[in-house]
């Protein structure tokens, strides 16, 4: 059974994460924030920073373990939680094996390239040395909703580029 506690620090945290998923929309990017708590304090924090950084490794998970490590002194997390808005990607995933990190939670599934469960799970893949708690669906609903809500108003921009475009070349 899980404590009250747990989960009102599971959404504190989250929401958190949500609010750095917005920093990352406020720069252009796709809005995914990320935050690691190790011993109940804040130790990594992280928001998709790809396009700006030219860094196909740039996503909030990433960040903020980066970020955590350093805090930390070790690049091993065992004991760390690392709370995000959206399913882990497979490097994502990856890095958190790689990194030891003792839980993931995160919000929204990502049906797509999820590697948490959606799409595939290596966060406890049979033949690796390291398997990581999962918990999935903290606060789904507000972190898909950001998320929805982004790509909805990427298509419109698109869309009106696209019309700007057309009637510039009809004239």
């Amino acid at each position: 059974m899980t404590d009250n506690t747990d989960v009102n620090h599971d959404e504190q945290y989250m929401r958190r994460a949500i609010e750095l998923a917005s920093q990352a929309e406020a720069e252009g990017e796709v809005p995914v924030g990320a935050v690691v708590v190790y011993n109940g304090q804040v130790v990594g924090e992280g928001w998709n920073r790809s396009i700006g950084q030219h860094d196909a490794t740039a996503h909030a998970e990433m960040m903020a373990l980066r970020q955590a490590g350093k805090v930390v002194q070790n690049y091993r997390l065992l004991d760390a939680t690392l709370y995000v808005t959206l399913e882990p990607c497979p490097m994502c995933a990856g890095a958190m094996v790689h990194s030891r990190i003792g839980k993931v939670i995160f919000g929204a599934s990502d049906l797509k390239t999820g590697a948490a469960g959606s799409v595939m799970n290596l966060l406890s893949y049979d033949e690796v040395n390291h398997h990581v708690d999962c918990q999935s669906g903290v606060l789904d609903e507000e972190c898909r909703a950001q998320l929805q809500a982004f790509f909805k108003r990427r298509r419109a921009e698109k869309k009106a580029e696209k019309k700007a475009r057309q009637a510039a070349l009809d004239n």
